[in-house]
């Protein structure tokens, strides 16, 4: 615990709340108390002003709509396990995704999982099957005795550590995995088997609130098409679909003046949006999210908080050049509450 970063957090949540000055006076005093535990809708406030504040984030508009479900009370991996599956539920929303995050005991419980829902990766003689970026996590399940049925979509199970307790490995049941088939309007992309799953929630970073870590705190908002079509199905070391998107396009791949990578990726961007929205599952394109963060903009301007924002992450990875965040400057500045990234437990 710092006790200064936690005397500025009370005083942040005092103003921002209307809370009393005498209010303040005791939780300072509270504060001083090695035992000192958030009240639920102080870590409420806390998560929701961390995303106001994650200087990566484009969806920042939406911070003060997320759901804080405070799970700290659970110490035992199958009813950790049973409210992951709950946050998976209530995100998905039958494709009306929420932004939710759920917040474990600090110290004690660990998600070894990047995300609750990913994809394994498999090494092998003819090169990677699945998604790249699992290799190693994947190789760790297996240690813990997780079998994959070795394709390019095994959804990973999920690893849960308390204490110094050894890791547990639990199977996400179908059911819980809204998956989306990426087919594209125009062009028949069928024989390439593209799909990816519906809600993005990220497992591996930690929550920090007054001086206080809370490494297991799983957090989601809904994707950006860029991040699948342009990133995640795109890029080479990951499931570098753009050479057989361009092909069933018919565009020569030979010559980089064709700009062949550059259609292939906008039509695989254009086929990710189309079949989100088809199957009835939140998503935004990056212009749209690009406007929505002006509007965010003017929010926190009106409000008289400092802008802060990470550039590189903040441009879109396709186009960036047509987003008013591009011509730009914004200062990276790290403010708290926040998430940070933390050390892997399997590495």
């Amino acid at each position: 615990m710092n006790i200064q970063e936690l005397k500025s957090f009370l005083a942040l949540y005092k103003k921002e709340t209307q809370q009393t000055e005498k209010w303040l006076e005791l939780r300072l005093i509270e504060a001083e108390d090695a035992q000192f535990s958030f009240t639920t809708e102080e870590l409420t406030f806390g998560a929701r002003v961390a995303w106001r504040n994650s200087n990566k984030c484009i969806g920042r508009l939406f911070w003060n709509s997320l759901t804080v479900l405070d799970q700290r009370h659970l110490l035992d991996e199958k009813a950790i396990f049973k409210a992951l599956l709950e946050h998976i539920a209530f995100a998905t929303n039958d494709g009306k995704i929420r932004p939710v995050i759920s917040i474990f005991a600090h110290k004690r419980v660990h998600i070894w999982n990047h995300q609750l829902i990913r994809y394994a990766g498999y090494e092998t003689a003819e090169g990677v099957i699945g998604d790249s970026d699992s290799l190693a996590f994947t190789k760790t399940c297996e240690a813990l005795g997780w079998r994959g049925a070795r394709t390019n979509y095994d959804v990973l199970p999920l690893v849960i550590q308390v204490d110094d307790r050894p890791p547990k490995f639990i199977e996400i049941p179908k059911a819980y995995v809204v998956e989306v088939q990426i087919e594209h309007p125009n062009y028949d992309f069928s024989s390439l088997q593209m799909k990816w799953y519906a809600v993005p929630i990220i497992s591996s970073m930690r929550f920090n609130i007054g001086g206080i870590d809370f490494q297991a705190a799983p957090f989601n908002g809904w994707y950006m098409g860029t991040e699948i079509g342009a990133r995640n199905l795109a890029d080479e070391a990951r499931y570098h679909y753009l050479p057989k998107v361009a092909q069933q396009m018919g565009i020569e791949t030979t010559l980089n003046a064709s700009l062949w990578k550059d259609r292939a990726l906008v039509e695989l961007n254009i086929a990710v949006l189309h079949s989100y929205k088809k199957a009835g599952v939140s998503i935004v394109d990056h212009h749209t999210a690009a406007q929505q963060f002006e509007l965010f903009q003017k929010q926190e301007q009106k409000e008289q908080r400092e802008i802060t924002g990470n550039w590189t992450w903040l441009i879109p990875p396709l186009s960036p050049a047509t987003t008013s965040i591009y011509h730009q400057p914004i200062l990276n500045k790290t403010k708290k509450p926040n998430y940070f990234y933390q050390p892997l437990p399997y590495k």
